[in-house]
């Protein structure tokens, strides 16, 4: 439960600060930052994948949507599938933290299935005809065109620099460390297991049927068919300033987090000691 809670933190802060980040535009070729997925790569590779995982997918929705008056509904459940499912997968594939080259793999595979994911559904959605978008004008083709490259910015930019460097220098470095003074016992890397036992046949379908249930909630979602989607109107007459409110909150609960852990941490070293 921690961990849920240090992930669901610390990545909704990660993604309100991405979003006071500007982009910079280099001819038809935007670059942006799409997020800090270092945050729950780190934390999925060194703890539970599943509880960060979900913890981080959900961190962007309470911290990046709901607390800034805006929740799309079905629509969100598309990007909460996704992005969890990314990044349990690239942490079920590390069974040793300490391999740089496990970790490296793990980084960009979690950032690819995730893009990959929202690119195909983006595509989806204009060739069913949910989503008018034509960059060509007569030609719903030149989506793929558009969503290609913004998949290739997003890996190559946002996934090299944000995430695949970043795992790379922290989860070898606190591997080992950080677990004790959290009250927690590091990973076993001692367990070998090959890719095939990894990538399971129950995992392959699973991840299929996510995969699925995502897309089929984006369409509904912009099919009018969005269910509990709001957007407080009210917010925008306040200000930009109220993105800060989102941050000191998402700051507020991490430092309680990390706070309650290290106090556990300290009882149970002082208890094993026996003082």
């Amino acid at each position: 439960m921690m961990v849920f809670i240090l992930s669901m933190s610390l990545y909704g802060l990660s993604n309100m600060i991405t979003e006071l980040i500007p982009s910079v535009r280099l001819g038809p070729i935007e670059l942006s930052v799409e997020y800090f997925a270092f945050i729950p790569l780190t934390l999925c590779i060194l703890f539970h994948p599943f509880y960060a995982a979900v913890g981080a997918a959900l961190g962007e929705v309470i911290f990046g949507e709901i607390m800034l008056g805006q929740f799309g509904g079905l629509g969100e459940l598309e990007k909460f599938i996704a992005f969890s499912l990314a990044m349990f997968i690239a942490g079920t594939l590390v069974n040793d933290p300490k391999n740089r080259r496990q970790v490296g793999v793990a980084a960009m595979t979690g950032v690819i299935i995730h893009q990959f994911i929202s690119c195909t559904v983006d595509i989806a959605k204009v060739w069913i005809g949910v989503e008018e978008f034509e960059a060509v004008p007569g030609l719903a083709q030149s989506v793929v065109v558009v969503e290609g490259v913004a998949f290739l910015n997003d890996v190559l930019f946002s996934g090299i620099l944000f995430a695949l460097l970043p795992t790379l220098y922290l989860v070898p470095r606190l591997y080992g460390k950080i677990e004790p003074l959290l009250g927690m016992k590091p990973r076993n890397n001692k367990m070998k297991y090959s890719l095939g036992e990894i990538i399971a046949p129950r995992l392959i379908v699973v991840s299929i049927i996510l995969a699925l249930l995502a897309a089929v909630a984006e369409f509904l979602s912009e099919s009018d068919m969005a269910l509990m989607e709001w957007d407080a109107d009210y917010l925008n007459s306040i200000g930009g300033w109220f993105v800060w409110v989102s941050i000191g909150a998402a700051a507020v609960v991490a430092c309680l987090t990390i706070w309650v852990l290290v106090r556990r941490g300290k009882r149970s070293r002082t208890a094993g000691t026996g003082i």
